[in-house]
């Protein structure tokens, strides 16, 4: 399991352990809060195609799923 400081997301890199359509690479390229400035979910970009999606920051916890920086 991934530790994660959900503050210090913004531009942080992280791998697919199992890519899909060539894209293994990430950069979160935004936070979304709610009115209280806590981060609910986040834009995940992909390096190859610039394919964003938005997930539930706590996702990125999952070490089966993502890996943190770019292998």
């Amino acid at each position: 399991m991934n530790r994660i400081n959900p503050r210090k997301l913004l531009l942080s890199k992280w791998t697919a352990a199992q890519p899909q359509n060539r894209e293994k690479h990430f950069l979160v390229t935004e936070l979304l809060r709610d009115e209280d400035g806590t981060v609910l979910q986040i834009e995940l970009q992909a390096v190859l195609s610039k394919r964003s999606e938005q997930l539930d920051w706590r996702a990125l916890q999952d070490d089966s799923r993502w890996r943190m920086g770019w292998l």
